[in-house]
């Protein structure tokens, strides 16, 4: 699916080795969060430490495992990549003012770039993937369900601060990834997909891995919140459990259905040729 596939282990590879350290430390010792982040929040912080240490050991092993022609290696990186970007765009933009601070620029950064290179170097000389209609339908339609439900929920809670000009002190920085960038990337690739399109068929998966590792930690953050002297909330906890299965089970389907497409007669012999896909079975 990408050029240059060696680059990109590369750079996958420094997110990884970059990322480890600095979830781990602060999944061990979360008390580096006291004072910089409310103690609500602290179970949440906590979990998506949890998650980015599951990350950053997925990506490793791709950015070992995911050669030329590992197609599905290589949007299951992806959705690795924007979970980062995400989970470390959040401690960037509030303001997580620790000795880890450059470590979490740093992780937000090169997510960002690897993401970007990653749209430089998507190849267009391959045949379109194919992908049985009910499952596409089906995965386009669990991904247009986001923007559709937060949309309106997000900017609903902006209004009342717009009108006000108050100045919320914490978690603002979903109201910016999620209408900036998440809920674009869920519209536009799910339409996509909704037409057929390969790079909604190709990206859309990875939009579903970053959903269920974001989500997945959201719900992992509940069941953390004894250990923080929080009691569990069980009407709290079943929504992002519920949601992170969805997208557990769409990445999973619309991955393991998506096939190489046809290529048109002579197609992968002459030497202008389009070819095969990828060389996943």
């Amino acid at each position: 699916m990408l050029h240059h596939i060696r680059l990109h282990r590369t750079l996958w590879a420094l997110t990884a080795v970059l990322t480890l350290p600095v979830a781990a430390a602060g999944a061990a010792r979360p008390e580096i969060y006291a004072g910089i982040v409310s103690s609500n929040i602290l179970p949440g912080a906590f979990s998506q430490d949890l998650l980015s240490v599951a990350a950053g050991l997925g990506l490793g092993y791709l950015a070992v495992a995911a050669g030329p022609g590992k197609t599905r290696h290589h949007i299951a990186a992806l959705g690795i990549l924007g979970y980062l970007f995400y989970a470390y765009g959040i401690y960037v933009i509030e303001r997580a003012y620790n000795g880890l601070y450059l470590a979490y620029m740093g992780i937000f950064a090169l997510a960002f770039w690897c993401m970007v290179l990653a749209g430089a170097h998507f190849r267009r000389d391959l045949t379109p993937p194919a992908l049985p209609k009910g499952i596409r339908l089906l995965s386009a339609s669990g991904a247009i369900l986001q923007p559709l439900i937060f949309y309106p929920l997000w900017i609903a809670m902006l209004l009342p601060l717009m009108n006000s000009g108050e100045q919320i002190d914490s978690l603002y920085s979903i109201f910016i990834l999620d209408l900036c960038f998440i809920m674009p990337g869920f519209l536009i690739l799910s339409v996509l997909t909704f037409r057929n399109r390969a790079v909604g068929l190709l990206l859309l998966p990875a939009l579903h891995v970053l959903g269920f590792i974001l989500i997945f930690s959201l719900a992992i953050g509940e069941l953390a919140k004894p250990l923080f002297g929080v009691p569990l909330s069980p009407p709290a906890l079943w929504p992002p459990l519920a949601l992170s299965l969805l997208f557990l089970v769409l990445g999973i389907l619309h991955l393991a259905k998506l096939r190489p497409g046809s290529a048109a007669p002579g197609d992968a012999s002459t030497p202008g040729g389009r070819r095969v896909l990828w060389d996943d079975r």
